[in-house]
């Protein structure tokens, strides 16, 4: 499979999803920016692929990016970073959302498992995100960081070189 393939444009999806369910998998989504990939994404990412039969990755757009993290960012352009995240085989799907939240893409997706990073708590996610994923009888897990690995400790890293 070309790993392309693996992209796809907001407005298919729901059609998508409705295939992963005539097929019988369980769909696990997670969401983020995911500017500068490092072991900590692919580590949450191994992880959360192994709670279902398939992940999808909601990936912030440029924009929203910006309004999540500042004028400087992303370092990477929203297409790189899709094809980035397209190519990990722990990936099934990844859809670009131009939402600051991803309330809407929970909507359309209905995710039976949605994972987040250990930076949230059941508390301090979204709340409407979280009455979004569970709504539709979705599962919510916090999964833990990997010490040490972030973006933020990667550009002060670089900052400093």
């Amino acid at each position: 499979m070309d790993f392309r393939s693996k992209i796809i444009p907001l407005a298919q999806v729901g059609a998508w999803r409705e295939r992963l369910l005539a097929e019988g998998r369980r769909l696990v989504m997670t969401n983020g920016c995911f500017d500068l990939l490092h072991t900590g994404h692919v580590t949450y990412l191994a992880a959360a692929r192994a709670l279902g039969d398939a992940l999808l990755v909601g990936l912030n757009s440029d924009a929203s990016v910006r309004e999540l993290k500042g004028a400087s960012r992303p370092l990477n352009c929203e297409d790189d970073r899709a094809l980035v995240l397209a190519a990990l085989q722990c990936v099934d799907g990844v859809v670009v959302f131009p939402q600051r939240t991803v309330v809407e893409l929970l909507a359309a997706v209905k995710p039976d498992v949605y994972v987040k990073g250990g930076d949230y708590t059941i508390e301090t996610l979204n709340q409407d995100e979280r009455r979004m994923a569970e709504s539709h009888g979705g599962k919510i897990i916090i999964l833990p960081v990997v010490p040490g690995k972030s973006t933020t400790a990667l550009l002060e890293k670089i900052a400093r070189l």
